[in-house]
């Protein structure tokens, strides 16, 4: 049996930029692990709520954005895939600098992959946590290494 070999940084980079909505946040790779990656967003005025913090849709989009290219990392390769369900919880608001969500792929099924999100401002506080469930669709001989 062939083992897995995961995307590299510039393969992961490549990614992310198929993802329109990733860039039109700006959302960078900041590193690859084992067990996920690390994202992260600058703070910019387009992207805050009336209150001058943040959108809670910014933090939503980045941390479904860290687990499905962690579930492509993880896999070596693009496979399809598509999010079924997200929970988000926002502990503190993020109003300046930038804001980094580090995924950890918590379970990876034969269908179903599970995604745990820590979502941090630039200082490293806590600003959230969400987990995101993603389903992988069709089987693993459909998709090109």
């Amino acid at each position: 049996m062939r083992q897995r070999k995961n995307l590299n940084a510039d393969e992961v980079r490549e990614v992310l930029a198929k993802i329109p909505f990733a860039r039109l946040l700006g959302a960078r790779l900041v590193r690859l692990h084992r067990d996920g990656i690390t994202l992260e967003c600058e703070v910019r005025a387009k992207l805050l709520n009336s209150a001058g913090a943040l959108h809670g849709g910014v933090s939503a989009a980045l941390a479904d954005a860290a687990v499905g290219v962690a579930i492509h990392h993880h896999f070596g390769r693009l496979r399809p895939i598509t999010t079924v369900e997200m929970k988000i919880n926002y502990f503190r608001p993020v109003t300046e600098g930038r804001i980094v969500a580090r995924s950890r792929l918590v379970r990876v099924g034969s269908t179903l992959c599970i995604g745990r999100v820590d979502i941090a401002d630039a200082e490293g506080r806590t600003a959230g946590t969400a987990i995101v469930t993603y389903m992988l669709l069709g089987s693993a001989a459909d998709c090109s290494s």
